[in-house]
């Protein structure tokens, strides 16, 4: 017995949605092109239609620079955190929650920046942090003691469903940010790369 499958050519937004969901890491839109063998300018046409069909349904295109991803919609987080039975483990304390949206707002930052913005020590949480690869390091400023540079990642970005931290939400603060102390290991002087 033979199987019949639908000989109708797909589209080229059906055919990108399927390399999307293969693919195990954002795809750069050049790559996508050639897999299809097409121009950037119609894997975006095909892009921005999933985008729309995707609005009123548990996906969504999340971009990073000029690569593109297929990942939950962040609306459906907390069923698929369910369904995985992750929703005691992916849950982020305050203080992680704090820790993080001082990172995203300002990094890269020393601990001791961290630290003087919040108040208290975060070296635990940047350790936790780390450990659930929301957080890394990305170097050392030259300043006294060579203080560890810190970052949110890739994986922040899939988490919080962003393509870059340009699409944070714009604080409303009543008072401006506060300046962070230089001798907090503030990068003053060029950023070392380990």
């Amino acid at each position: 017995m033979t199987n019949h499958i639908d000989e109708q050519p797909l589209s080229i937004a059906a055919r990108v949605e399927s390399i999307l969901f293969v693919a195990a890491e954002p795809v750069p839109v050049p790559i996508l092109a050639s897999a299809l063998d097409t121009d950037d300018r119609a894997v975006e046409d095909a892009l921005e239609s999933l985008d729309r069909e995707y609005r009123t349904r548990g996906l969504k295109i999340l971009r990073m620079g000029d690569r593109v991803h297929i990942t939950t919609s962040p609306r459906a987080a907390r069923t698929v955190e369910k369904f995985l039975g992750m929703e005691h483990t992916i849950g982020l304390s305050r203080a992680a929650l704090e820790t993080l949206a001082i990172l995203a707002y300002r990094q890269p930052l020393t601990r001791p920046q961290i630290d003087s913005v919040r108040g208290v020590n975060t070296e635990s949480v940047l350790e936790n942090l780390m450990a659930k690869g929301l957080v890394e390091e990305i170097g050392r400023t030259e300043g006294p003691g060579r203080p560890i540079l810190y970052v949110t990642t890739a994986d922040f970005l899939r988490h919080f469903g962003l393509g870059s931290t340009a699409e944070l939400p714009a604080l409303d603060l009543e008072e401006p940010l506060k300046e962070i102390p230089a001798d907090s290991g503030a990068p003053a002087a060029p950023i070392l790369k380990e």
